[in-house]
């Protein structure tokens, strides 16, 4: 187990800084972005001046070394529009980020569990022929579109929810069900695959010639071990909550990591978008490591090596 940690780790270290250099390196080639903090009518030479005093006219090279030495003590620079550490400004975005992060996913498990498992049971059925059809619908429906949709009908036409901000839990129904509705629809698709190859099993069999209701079948021999693949996919999902994030927080205006970049985008504050780049990839290789561990934890024939 400590050799498996330690690979990882140094895998962790080597991902880190190959996303931390692409990062660096798109965010310089979209120019310098000292003609956007400058008024309009600043002059070329005020613009050469501060983009030397921002440093960027050193060589590419030069200005990823300062920027990696700095980072590796935590310092990711000053935001260029806020003036406040990097860090710091991305750091007050994480508590709205995870709220509605975990929620969504949470939504997504709730729902795909008895939604996989019931579908499973009554394969065939028109049951299992309309929930396959509200799966295939919820993978292919754009989250973009379901937000606004959401918005049009429920905070505008009914006026049942709040439209943008963040406030009392209202405002955390609509950007988590747009956020969540693909996830689960995965969610739902996995988990029906997995119960039905786990009903054909032979210990499946053998509890039911026990005389077991099927209830207890299913919840304490099916369930159990169809979860376990389940588990996996589940945590390679926040990748994927954390990159729709930035969608949903901006129709939302949410004021979460994901609305905190794109407006970093705009503006060119390059501090905040390499550390919030490196904060997401951190966050994502932690899950990661932490889904392994519990896969090994939920089925022993794993074994970390």
């Amino acid at each position: 187990m400590t050799s498996y940690l330690l690979r990882r780790l140094w895998q962790f270290a080597l991902v880190l800084l190959g996303v931390s250099a692409v990062t660096f390196a798109i965010t310089n080639l979209t120019g310098s972005p000292a003609a956007l903090l400058l008024p309009p009518d600043a002059g070329r030479a005020q613009v050469e001046a501060l983009t030397q005093r921002l440093g960027l006219d050193q060589p590419l090279h030069v200005q990823y070394w300062r920027f990696l030495t700095n980072a590796l003590r935590g310092d990711f620079g000053n935001s260029l529009r806020q003036g406040r550490p990097a860090l710091q400004v991305v750091g007050e975005r994480v508590p709205a980020t995870a709220l509605l992060g975990l929620t969504a996913l949470a939504l997504s498990v709730l729902v795909a569990i008895p939604v996989g498992t019931f579908t499973a049971v009554k394969r065939g059925t028109a049951y299992d022929t309309l929930a396959t059809a509200v799966v295939l619908f919820g993978q292919s429906l754009p989250s973009f579109w379901l937000g606004l949709m959401i918005i049009l009908v429920f905070g505008v036409t009914l006026r049942v929810l709040p439209i943008s901000g963040m406030g009392s839990w209202l405002h955390l129904v609509g950007p988590a069900i747009t956020l969540s509705f693909f996830p689960a629809a995965r969610n739902i698709r996995m988990l029906r695959s997995s119960v039905i190859e786990t009903l054909n099993m032979d210990f499946v069999r053998t509890a039911r010639s026990k005389g077991l209701a099927e209830h207890v079948v299913i919840r304490k021999h099916v369930l159990r071990n169809a979860l376990i693949p389940f588990v996996t996919i589940v945590g390679l999902q926040i990748g994927f909550v954390l990159g729709g994030a930035v969608i949903v927080e901006t129709i939302f205006a949410w004021p979460g990591i994901g609305r905190l970049m794109v407006q970093a985008v705009q503006g060119r504050d390059f501090p905040v978008i390499q550390a919030g780049v490196v904060l997401i990839a951190a966050t994502f290789m932690v899950v990661n490591l932490l889904t392994d561990l519990l896969y090994a934890v939920l089925n022993p024939r794993i074994r970390l090596r």
